[in-house]
């Protein structure tokens, strides 16, 4: 008889890992669920006490021991760990919010004399950054087309030091051929980073295709109620351990309580983005067939230009639906004061869907003719798909649109 063999370790489903990523059990006192740590300082037992804490922090972070709350929260460390675990990195932080985390990552990554290339369909708070913050400091953006990689090759520079994108992007959901980009960047010596909130650790894991640091707004799907702020970045333990310590002096840490948040909407992280991806794609799939819409912005959809790569990489397309009505501003307008069910708001991500027009909710302060230049037309429309049921969102939608004058 052949010898035999022991079968390797199953892997866990993706709802088994949202539910149990990060748990170190026991949780103090046998509780159920992770306990929140309010406090601002830690204290010792006695001067040797500290003494022995400061001597082991000379070597790195010491596990489960700080002295004050900019440095580490045990809440906050154990969303860092299932933040982490699920997206297949070394180590993650836990920021105050999204923009705390890109930009707190940038400022570690980049000095004066320095050069960025950033994918221009990204979100315009990154993009404002780039080009006028670090700009300050004496670091230069170069802007480049999301689905042009052979122009974002020809940007880089000898003093070229990061890539960054979304992916997918907002609003138009472009997907970067992430094994392509890492081969673009390893040839140039060059980091790159992808802001994955739109796809979350359910629908891709840009590290696994070589990607050197991952960006989630936690605020969108991974706490998926629309009641906290926060960010987070994962990588390698050296990259990651470099942000650290830009955060320690920063300051953008994320509060316990704003943590414990984003906890609870990991347990049901995966079962919420499976049925915000199925309603996606039956919502895109009835816009594009409706007669007062004139394109429809889905990965989903065989006519996105990015949906062969999307189908390569990605095992979800997301819920995020953009789509060009029939008409002009007003046109777009009407759609959005008719529907019933989708909330005016800013954001995505959470259990109720969401509406907006990016023209007046995100570039309100410019022209028609500026919004064009940055790609934003006045007939488009932003949907961030909830948990609602697709038949109910489908009627909503189909009795607004045909209010059109």
């Amino acid at each position: 008889m052949p010898p035999q063999t022991t079968p390797p370790p199953r892997q866990p489903g993706w709802s088994t890992r949202s539910v149990h990523s990060g748990d170190k059990r026991p949780f103090p006192h046998y509780s159920l669920n992770l306990p929140i740590f309010q406090t601002a300082t830690y204290t010792f037992e006695s001067t040797e006490d500290l003494r022995q804490f400061m001597q082991a922090r000379l070597w790195g972070p010491v596990e489960g021991r700080t002295e004050y709350g900019r440095y580490g929260n045990p809440t906050v460390a154990a969303v860092e760990g299932g933040l982490a675990q699920l997206e297949g990195a070394g180590d993650a932080i836990l920021f105050s919010s999204g923009m705390a985390a890109i930009t707190t990552t940038l400022l570690s990554l980049l000095s004066a004399g320095d050069h960025l290339i950033l994918t221009d369909d990204s979100y315009r708070r990154t993009r404002q950054f780039c080009l006028t913050v670090l700009k300050r400091l004496g670091i230069e953006c170069n802007l480049v087309a999301a689905g042009d990689l052979d122009q974002l090759e020809a940007a880089i520079r000898p003093e070229t030091k990061l890539i960054v994108s979304e992916s997918p992007t907002n609003p138009y959901l472009r997907v970067l051929d992430l094994e392509r980009l890492v081969q673009i960047a390893k040839r140039a010596g060059v980091k790159s980073l992808i802001d994955s909130t739109f796809a979350t650790p359910i629908n891709q894991r840009p590290l696994e295709f070589g990607i050197d640091l991952v960006v989630h707004s936690a605020t969108k799907y991974l706490a998926g109620h629309n009641d906290v702020l926060a960010g987070v970045v994962a990588g390698s333990e050296s990259l990651v351990a470099l942000i650290r310590q830009e955060l320690w002096v920063m300051g953008a840490t994320c509060d316990p309580h704003a943590a414990y948040l984003t906890y609870r909407g990991l347990k049901t992280l995966a079962l919420r983005v499976r049925r915000q991806n199925e309603t996606a794609q039956r919502l895109a799939e009835f816009l594009e067939g409706h007669p007062k819409v004139q394109r429809v912005w889905y990965p989903g959809l065989a006519s996105h230009p990015d949906h062969d790569v999307a189908r390569r990489q990605m095992d979800g397309f997301g819920g995020v639906v953009s789509f060009e009505v029939d008409g002009d501003l007003q046109a777009a307008s009407q759609v959005i004061d008719s529907v019933r069910l989708p909330l005016i708001a800013s954001s995505l991500g959470g259990v109720e869907t969401l509406i907006e027009q990016p023209a007046l909710m995100s570039y309100f302060e410019l022209s028609s003719e500026e919004r064009l230049k940055v790609g934003i037309k006045d007939n488009l429309v932003r949907l961030s798909v909830g948990i609602e049921d697709a038949e109910d969102l489908i009627a909503d939608l189909d009795q607004a649109l045909l209010r059109i004058d």
